[in-house]
């Protein structure tokens, strides 16, 4: 009785703090292409292109009943150069907490949940990345670079639907302003659906996307509408397909932004043709072409210049 006493007292001992586990793992991308740009009237020439390519640390630790400690830390780099990208960790460094309440996260984020839910779920080819980035989408947060000191909630996902909305504090003694962003996401078999809208002080704007799985073919775009106190309101549209043909995909990919209301001959038009290759789940090769065509005045968040255009060879690998 005592030896099976004493076996039960060690288990016991062991299995108090089995629950709160921690786990963390080293991810990154690296994306790197060979391209052939052209400015304006400047001659075209060949330059080596880094692509968003990063490292991160992220860990989850289970914490027993449901509850979960989440974090992130993420850097970004230059592929071509080695040179870091930002700040050390401007890609993302927060901690949270997860569980039947949904998630609750403190820190930095490199872009809104706004963004996500509207014109990254589109951009297809390159994830949204490197010069064939969206270079037409105005959401005021992620544009004047305002996820810092941010705090981010995100609901339990029931059937299909989740929202967030994020709150960034000013943090100064005077002047400055709130950030907020919201975002709404709908996903459930071939269907995808997105909506949201980011302020910050008088600048604010809307977005919805939808995107469908059909077989081979996939169909995306997204609307949006930008109020800003000074440059006034402006219509932006982008739409994308891709068709699948085993380790093969075809992209295109086209955004058209009207005139800002109180700038004359402010527009841009930006469109993409892309072709992947998978070599497997986390490495592919691919090629692209993209244009932007922008009129004098134009005032994008991306820098949108007139008549760029490069045509791109790269390799891309997730770890």
């Amino acid at each position: 009785m005592k030896r099976i006493a004493l076996v039960a007292a060690l288990a016991a001992a062991y299995a108090a703090p089995a629950f709160a586990q921690s786990n963390v793992t080293i991810y990154g991308r690296m994306n790197t292409s060979i391209e052939r740009q052209k400015n304006g009237d400047q001659s075209a020439m060949w330059v080596m292109q880094n692509n968003a390519s990063r490292i991160g640390f992220k860990g989850v630790e289970d914490l027993g009943g449901g509850l979960k400690a989440l974090f992130l830390l993420e850097h970004g780099l230059n592929s071509d150069t080695g040179a870091a990208t930002g700040a050390m960790w401007g890609r993302g460094s927060w901690v949270g907490l997860e569980g039947g309440f949904g998630t609750l996260r403190l820190g930095h984020f490199l872009v809104s949940d706004y963004y996500y839910a509207t014109v990254d779920y589109v951009s297809m080819h390159n994830h949204d990345t490197g010069t064939s980035a969206d270079a037409l989408w105005a959401g005021p947060v992620t544009w004047s670079g305002r996820m810092g000191n941010t705090i981010s909630y995100t609901t339990p996902t029931f059937s299909g639907f989740n929202a967030a909305v994020q709150f960034g504090l000013k943090e100064t003694p005077s002047g400055g302003d709130n950030a907020l962003s919201l975002a709404a996401n709908y996903d459930m078999g071939p269907l995808h659906l997105g909506a949201g809208m980011e302020k910050l002080g008088d600048d604010k704007s809307f977005g919805i996307r939808a995107l469908y799985e059909l077989g081979a073919f996939t169909f995306g775009g997204y609307y949006e509408r930008a109020d800003f106190d000074v440059l006034g309101k402006r219509n932006n549209f982008r739409l994308s397909g891709m068709y699948t043909m085993g380790a093969s995909e075809f992209h295109l990919n086209a955004g058209v932004a009207g005139d800002w209301d109180n700038i004359d001959n402010s527009g841009a038009k930006q469109f993409t043709v892309g072709y992947n290759y998978n070599l497997s789940k986390r490495t592919k090769l691919y090629a692209f072409y993209t244009k932007i065509s922008a009129d004098a005045a134009a005032v994008n968040p991306a820098g949108a210049q007139d008549d760029f255009s490069s045509f791109a060879l790269g390799i891309r690998h997730n770890f």
